[in-house]
């Protein structure tokens, strides 16, 4: 099971969840999702991202080096600015997981999937400890 979460940087609350089967891509999973973030918002993806930017003008992603060319110096530092702005965003990933539901292998009801981890995502919501 696919999972992708939107949450908000300054409320850090989950606002959506989309879900796929097997293994996706996250692209894929965002563009299956129909979930549409509104222009004047920034969106700090990560690198399963990359083509965001031609939906969402407004989208920040780390570059990614080829084989062939290295990251200078200055993409470097870039990459670590964008992954500081998604700490927060890593902060609430890390918190669903201790439900486990993500961390190990799901073995109840595929169905029941979406209906259980919304619930675990409204109560990462009401907690206050984030």
């Amino acid at each position: 099971m696919k999972t992708q979460l939107v949450a908000d940087k300054h409320t850090k609350q989950i606002i959506c969840t989309a879900f796929g089967k097997g293994r996706r891509h996250d692209f894929w999973l965002y563009k299956a999702s129909k979930v549409r973030i509104h222009e004047d918002i920034q969106a700090i993806t990560d690198t399963g991202y990359l083509g965001i930017s031609k939906l969402h003008k407004n989208s920040l992603l780390p570059k990614k080096r080829s084989k062939r060319k290295q990251l200078t110096n200055d993409d470097i530092a870039f990459n670590f600015s964008v992954s500081s702005l998604r700490a927060d965003n890593e902060h609430i990933i890390g918190f669903v997981k201790r439900f486990k539901i993500l961390s190990e292998r799901y073995r109840n009801r595929r169905k029941r999937f979406g209906l259980r981890f919304n619930l675990l995502a409204g109560i990462c919501n009401f907690d206050s400890r984030l």
